[in-house]
């Protein structure tokens, strides 16, 4: 029986708990804009494990309800909103930006109590387009399904992807052999609201208008803050926070962003907007991602002070409606955060938990010296790691990673002296300390992260044979 096309009365994707949230601050803040119509729709992803979060039982909905929701944007809960935002774009500040290829689909509230973007992208044109066709590449895509599921495993705060509806329009792109396949993608995060919102009100001078959509992400995202009459200075503090431990989140799980302009930072601290990224494929400080990141501007080891350099930018706005001491005092918690965080981080992924005694700074040098030197598979070396550990390594310093041969006479030293560190680290642990070794290295090291090679050879399977199935493995593989 051929599928049924569901009307929005029926369709449980249209009838979550949607709000009029940032709708009811009025059109200074947008602009209302229609979908574009698509000559094709094919559901290339649905995320069922979001769907629970917006009370949905995923057997209850239907791949069609997902494209006539999300693909042909059918009987839709509220207006289209096209966000209006500037931004500094490799430093240089740009008052031509906005939502020029998606718009704000609905905000609706999770069973958690909390409000959700669902946020376009290659939905059409809108009045921020700057003569482009509105559209995302099918291998755009695909990509962002794959970076947002591969940082969620990693524990990084990071938006998901809802849906990926391939489109049926060819698109000529010049990083991309092309023509090339389209869609429209589904994002789910907690808001869109990014730095740059609040810059372009502060090029336009409206103190008002900053001061009211403040009010509101404190109302809607820090509210614990709402009743404090410090609550401006205790936002910007925490907001410092959450973006130093992203960073160092991002860091640990050795992903390079790639495109950090304040543009692509959100005022709640999450990452989103996979565009050019890459995972590291050995420990490279160095590395760049973007082919158009001539200078290294957003390069892997940047991307630490490059997040301070945009919460410092976002003070100018800000300091419109709060003391510029505040700003300065809230901005100082962001390099003892950060190295907190990067060091705990770093520990998980060998396994340990909170330690203080020197040897695990020890042990966490000599491990990015290795990985430096050695130039191995940064994940795999983890994932070997996570496959490898007994807790007879803590009998003697020979039973840890026995097969490692290695031949370099520096590189031996170095490798001995982290096998040296992590054995004795070992003594220093309980029975129950070292019997939580084995689950933190699974929960912290995914066997499979998906680095260039890997996601191309996925999106060749599907160029050129329309076959899907190495998506869909190497998905469950890096959900596990």
């Amino acid at each position: 029986m051929p599928d049924v096309e569901p009307s929005s009365a029926t369709n449980p994707l249209l009838t979550c708990p949607y709000e009029a949230s940032l709708e009811l601050l009025g059109d200074d803040y947008y602009d209302i804009v229609p979908a574009a119509t698509f000559p094709a729709h094919t559901l290339r992803f649905r995320n069922d494990d979001l769907l629970p979060q917006l009370g949905l039982d995923p057997t209850t909905v239907t791949d069609q309800d997902f494209i006539a929701a999300f693909g042909k944007f059918d009987g839709a809960p509220r207006p289209f909103l096209a966000l209006r935002y500037h931004g500094y774009q490799f430093g240089v500040y740009n008052p031509a930006l906005g939502d020029g290829r998606g718009f704000l689909y609905a905000q609706v509230r999770g069973t958690d109590g909390l409000l959700y973007d669902l946020g376009t992208k290659g939905s059409g044109t809108t009045p921020y387009s700057r003569g482009g066709d509105g559209r995302l590449t099918l291998k755009g895509g695909v990509r962002e399904v794959l970076a947002a599921e591969a940082l969620h495993r990693m524990g990084v705060r990071t938006s998901r992807t809802l849906s990926l509806v391939e489109t049926g329009e060819q698109l000529w792109r010049g990083d991309e052999p092309s023509p090339t396949r389209s869609a429209v993608m589904v994002r789910m995060q907690r808001s869109h609201i990014r730095f740059g919102t609040f810059e372009r009100l502060h090029n336009l001078e409206r103190k008002d208008l900053i001061a009211i959509l403040l009010d509101y992400v404190i109302e809607q995202f820090y509210p614990h803050l709402q009743s404090d009459p410090k609550r401006y200075a205790l936002f910007y503090a925490e907001l410092v926070v959450r973006v130093a431990e992203l960073a160092a989140q991002w860091m640990a799980a050795g992903f390079c962003h790639a495109v950090l302009n304040t543009d692509n930072m959100a005022i709640t601290g999450e990452s989103f907007d996979y565009g050019p990224f890459a995972f590291l494929p050995v420990y490279d400080p160095s590395f760049t991602a973007a082919y158009f990141d001539y200078y290294g501007r957003y390069s892997y080891a940047n991307q630490p002070g490059i997040c301070r350099w945009n919460l410092e930018m976002l003070q100018a706005p800000l300091s419109r409606v709060m003391s510029p001491i505040d700003l300065e005092r809230g901005m100082e918690q962001f390099g003892p955060v950060y190295d907190r965080t990067y060091r705990q981080r770093l520990l998980a992924k060998l396994g340990f938990g909170e330690v203080t005694d020197p040897l695990a700074d020890d042990l966490l040098s000599l491990t990015l010296r290795f990985l430096q030197v050695s130039q191995v598979g940064y994940h795999s070396f983890f994932a070997e790691l996570r496959q490898q550990f007994a807790p007879q390594w803590r009998d003697a310093v020979e039973h840890i990673l026995p097969a490692v041969q290695i031949v370099d006479d520096e590189l031996k030293v170095i490798w001995e002296q982290w096998k040296t560190r992590y054995f004795n680290l070992l003594l220093t642990l309980s029975e129950a300390e070292l019997a939580a070794i084995a689950p933190r290295l699974v929960a912290n090291n995914p066997l499979t992260v998906p680095v260039r090679p890997e996601i191309e050879a996925v999106w060749a399977q599907i160029t050129n044979d329309d076959d899907w199935s190495g998506f869909t493995d190497l998905l469950a593989r890096i959900r596990a």
